[in-house]
């Protein structure tokens, strides 16, 4: 609510964890409480994380049944299913767990909490992105990504977006349907941009650390 308030006005949506973040292993009930609180405080989307013991114990109903319910639950906000890829030890199950959640509903797709290394990854990524691009092919209805975690420089980034580019295509190129979770980015974007306006380098110190 707190931050639904000092962003009144600015056109930017809050987004809220939810569903017993980041373990994933509360009780159903606890997690649709969860989300329709945070929805009534104003979250236009919900970020909820799948439970991992269900799926690695090849309990895929159970995981299936779960977005679902939180789906119905989130009503109007959309919502960003997170795979936590760093516990699904395969890319198949990667694949797998992609395209279960995009067949329960998610709007978004996401690699991790930012609790577990390894976190985002290439070749993770590159998996999420083939599926949401064969999903489309498949269903008509385009489900965006999100990798997060362990991306710290610009040059990251832009391994990224090159990735997409050639993975899903230029559709998938704006924030609607891809995002990075990196914060840690925002300083070394800032030196780049500063390195091409005067042609050398400033040190991190002269920028936000926050």
């Amino acid at each position: 609510e707190t931050a639904v308030a000092a962003l009144d006005g600015s056109g930017v949506g809050v987004a809220s964890v939810a569903t017993a973040f980041p373990s994933g292993r509360a009780p159903l009930e606890a997690k649709l409480a969860d989300t329709r609180a945070a929805v009534q405080a104003g979250a236009a989307e919900i970020d909820m994380v799948i439970d991992r013991g269900a799926f690695l114990s090849g309990d895929y109903g159970t995981v299936f049944d779960q977005i679902v319910a939180v789906k119905d639950a989130c009503g109007d906000a959309h919502l960003k299913v997170i795979l936590e890829t760093g516990e699904l030890a395969t890319l198949d199950n990667v694949r797998r767990a992609s395209w279960l959640a995009m067949r329960a509903g998610a709007d978004f797709i996401k690699t991790s909490t930012g609790k577990v290394s390894p976190a985002a990854t290439l070749p993770v990524t590159l998996v999420m992105l083939e599926a949401v691009r064969d999903y489309r092919a498949a269903t008509g209805r385009q489900v965006g990504v999100k990798p997060a975690g362990g991306i710290r420089t610009t040059k990251d980034a832009i391994k990224y977006l090159v990735l997409v580019n050639e993975t899903a295509g230029p559709d998938w190129l704006t924030p609607q349907w891809f995002r990075l979770g990196a914060s840690s980015v925002l300083n070394d974007l800032l030196m780049q941009r500063r390195k091409l306006t005067t042609g050398v380098y400033s040190g991190p110190d002269y920028f936000t650390l926050d």
